[in-house]
């Protein structure tokens, strides 16, 4: 009997974090025959993958019924997670490929959703899933991060929409689909914008149906390692953009991309604001010109705070239920350094 589900893991350097996903693989309930295929991509020697570090859970996969291989790709260098994936899928036997990153922990019933999914409606092609708002750790902002996408995902996100993002921390995609569209682009040899670009192809044809009840868990990182993706995200989501010349569900919507100018007006202009009031202050004998364009600069600035808030309000709000007030405000202040960095990117990207 050929699988079902054929779970494809890439993986570099993840010796940390993989064990816990395939522990969790290993306690998933009423699932249909699979296979796992884990493709280390080039790690370095002290990270290579080898299936004899997990005799244990290998052990215990082999005895459910439903897991029928346990194989493993080893890249001579670092490809990049896109490769990678396309290697997995290279050698999966499944009617449907799913996507795992190697950092997640799935709930036990996350399969058993997934294959569900399909059963019911013959038709679905592809699914992403989403990975919960809560986290191990105190810290603050990977608290944020999550809440932050869990809001945009269950709060924000338009439930009129036609397809969503193929997020490959969780998603699953017929193989034969895969396979017609020639897999992720392998231009893209980091974790940025490959997922989105699948999208839409796999959008001109097929809806992508956004699927709540397949969870996954996932810790995030801190501040700066997400920033620095936030901008590189966007560098290469703008040129995307440019040869596509229009905005979407997948990454960003108007209004998203309006929130993100928004923010950074505040943070502008909360800088600009100041100076005007002093030279105002000390100038105000001499000219009248300089106080009258810091009462236009004053008014432009709370004009835009308003905007933004309005554009922020669901997710403000929802923090504020989950977290508190001060959660809240440090969360709005925080969103308007992150829209720094995205507008950063953005740019850079237009610039280049």
């Amino acid at each position: 009997m050929k699988p079902f589900f054929s779970i494809i893991i890439p993986y570099h350097n993840s010796k940390e974090t993989i064990g816990s996903l395939l522990s969790s693989i290993a306690l998933s309930q009423k699932v249909p025959p699979l296979e796992v295929i884990v493709v280390d991509d080039g790690s370095s020697p002290n990270f290579k993958f080898q299936i004899s570090n997990f005799k244990l859970l290998e052990e215990r996969l082999r005895k459910k019924k439903y897991v029928q291989r346990l194989h493993t790709v080893v890249l001579e260098r670092n490809m990049g997670p896109g490769a990678a994936r396309n290697r997995g899928a290279g050698i999966a036997k499944g009617k449907f490929l799913v996507f795992f990153d190697s950092d997640v922990v799935l709930f036990p019933d996350a399969l058993h959703n997934l294959w569900q999914i399909y059963e019911d409606d013959p038709d679905i092609v592809a699914v992403t899933g989403v990975w919960v708002k809560h986290q191990k750790t105190k810290k603050f902002f990977p608290n944020f991060k999550a809440l932050r996408d869990w809001s945009y995902w269950i709060n924000e996100r338009d439930k009129s929409g036609y397809y969503y993002l193929f997020s490959t921390r969780c998603a699953s995609i017929k193989r034969e689909v895969f396979e017609r569209l020639k897999g992720f682009d392998e231009t893209y040899t980091s974790p940025l914008v490959e997922d989105i670009e699948f999208t839409y192809r796999v959008a001109r044809r097929y809806a992508i149906i956004f699927a709540p009840n397949v969870r996954v868990h996932h810790e995030f990182e801190d501040f700066l390692p997400i920033a620095k993706k936030y901008f590189w995200r966007s560098y290469y989501w703008t040129k995307l953009y440019q040869s596509r010349k229009k905005f979407d569900p997948v990454a960003t919507t108007l209004q998203e991309a309006v929130t993100a100018l928004s923010g950074v007006g505040v943070v502008l202009m909360s800088l600009i604001v100041p100076i005007f009031g002093v030279m105002s202050y000390e100038l105000r004998v001499k000219t009248d010109y300089v106080h009258l364009f810091y009462i236009l600069t004053l008014t432009s600035y709370l004009l835009t705070l308003v905007v933004h808030l309005f554009f922020t309000r669901k997710f403000l709000a929802f923090v504020y239920q989950e977290k508190g007030i001060w959660f809240a405000i440090k969360s709005f202040f925080t969103g308007l350094v992150l829209y720094c960095f995205i507008a950063a990117g953005a740019l850079w990207g237009r610039v280049k």
